[in-house]
């Protein structure tokens, strides 16, 4: 039985293709060498499926103690050495279920009026007849709801010291830094490396205040960062204020921009001509319903066109774990150390599951539920992605009542290519529109 699936060669070439356009070259790997494939990458052999069958044995795996974190050393200066995202084993276990509560339920839904307000505020931007960037747009309404949702800024002027910090921050933090630790040098404390450092710590340091300034309070409050200064591990111990600092930097950087990638595309389906009847529908079934935040986010229509945009722009290729000891996927025996896959946009293509696959159709997600390996735009199993509930949330109000209360125009005359952006994928220059009223 062999021991890896095949797949290319090169570790050069493969992990350069992956970088710079990695749908396309997992697609062609598929196509070649069939499911599952192997790509040779500088971290190490990667095995990746598209196949439902097999994701659902990845993702169906309870065993805490069989997978490492995948490239983890390069995202430790980005996220910090304590972040869920970098944990494995028993830590992550443990750390999910504290950090858990915060994302889901009542909890939640009391972030509903800040999402309004930033969507407002955000709005009020552009003028009538004044074209605008989506995802600039997107970007600003996700980053005022972390800023104020979940570090508990109130302040107005403070909301703005942060929110400067945090974009001078992810400017600074060019997608070649994720690749290796290489990049990650700073000769004479000069170059763009320095510079991330140097605008990252400005970051930490009004983080560190906001920390100082609710601590004594943090049982009086309903914002994210309180929730975590207030919760207690099962021994009754707390998070330090480095590991809520790490908690904070992995939602701020995982969650802004995936929020808002995922915002910007879904106006850019809508305002297709080719899905004006899509538009319509929702226009409808959006002026039938109560202002109320709580009210628009069930509304199903709403949620299909979400999560049809999810399924056709996934913002992550994939998601992977590191085998910490040998394991079976389908026919192959995978030795220790392997990293293993789902890749998402191939998942999320898969004519047998979503008939005309490159065409939007929110109707499909209401005609039938897909599986938990079948619609993976969070990953799946004990790594889903921890605020998977807390982004569509966001995503239903900040869309339903963009589209509400403004009428827009798409200015691209062809779909914007995908590219990478820092450890998510995106549109290469945004989604220019316009708004008419």
């Amino acid at each position: 039985m062999p021991a890896l699936p095949p797949g290319p060669r090169s570790t050069l070439l493969t992990s350069f293709a992956v970088m710079r356009e990695p749908i396309g070259a997992m697609t062609r790997a598929r196509d070649k060498y069939g499911d599952p494939f192997t790509l040779p990458l500088a971290h190490g052999k990667l095995v990746l499926t598209a196949d439902p069958r097999l994701a659902r044995e990845i993702f169906g795996i309870q065993d805490v103690e069989l997978f490492d974190t995948f490239g983890a050393t390069t995202l430790i200066p980005l996220f910090g050495q304590h972040s869920l995202l970098l944990m494995a084993g028993e830590p992550h276990r443990r750390e999910r279920k504290l950090l858990l509560p915060p994302f889901h339920g009542e909890r939640m839904r009391a972030f509903g009026d800040t999402m309004v307000s930033a969507t407002r505020r955000a709005l009020a931007g552009v003028a009538p007849g004044q074209e605008f960037n989506a995802l600039d747009l997107g970007l600003q309404i996700s980053l005022e709801v972390i800023v104020r949702a979940v570090y508990g800024v109130e302040e107005r002027a403070l909301v703005e010291r942060h929110t400067q910090a945090i974009v001078a921050m992810l400017d600074a933090a060019l997608p070649i830094f994720m690749a290796a630790e290489a990049f990650q040098r700073a000769p004479f404390g000069l170059g763009p490396w320095a510079r991330f450092l140097r605008r990252s710590d400005d970051v930490d340091r009004l983080l560190y205040e906001q920390i100082d300034r609710i601590r004594d309070r943090a049982s009086e409050r309903d914002d994210i960062l309180s929730m975590m200064l207030s919760a207690r591990y099962e021994d009754g111990s707390r998070l330090t204020d480095r590991d809520v600092r790490d908690e904070l930097r992995t939602l701020l950087i995982a969650g802004h921009e995936t929020t808002a990638t995922t915002f910007a595309a879904a106006l850019e389906e809508l305002h297709r001509p080719e899905n004006a009847h899509v538009r319509a529908r929702l226009l409808d079934e959006l002026a039938a319903a109560p202002a109320a935040p709580e009210e628009l986010a069930k509304l199903p229509f709403l949620g299909a066109v979400i999560d049809e945009t999810l399924r056709l722009h996934p913002v992550v290729e994939m998601v992977l774990r590191r085998l910490r000891r040998p394991w079976r996927l389908g026919d192959y025996e995978l030795p220790a150390g392997t990293s293993i896959g789902v890749a998402l946009p191939l998942v999320h293509q898969r004519a047998d599951l979503y008939p005309d696959p490159t065409r939007f159709d929110p109707q499909r997600m209401l005609d039938r539920k897909p599986s938990a390996s079948e619609f993976v735009p969070f990953g799946g199993g004990i790594r889903r992605c921890l605020g998977a509930a807390l982004s569509l949330y966001e995503l239903r109000i900040a869309l339903a009542v963009l589209l509400r209360e403004a009428t827009l125009a798409l200015r691209e005359p062809r779909p914007v290519p995908i590219v990478r952006r820092r450890i998510t994928l995106g549109p290469q220059t945004g989604v220019r529109m316009q708004r008419v009223a």
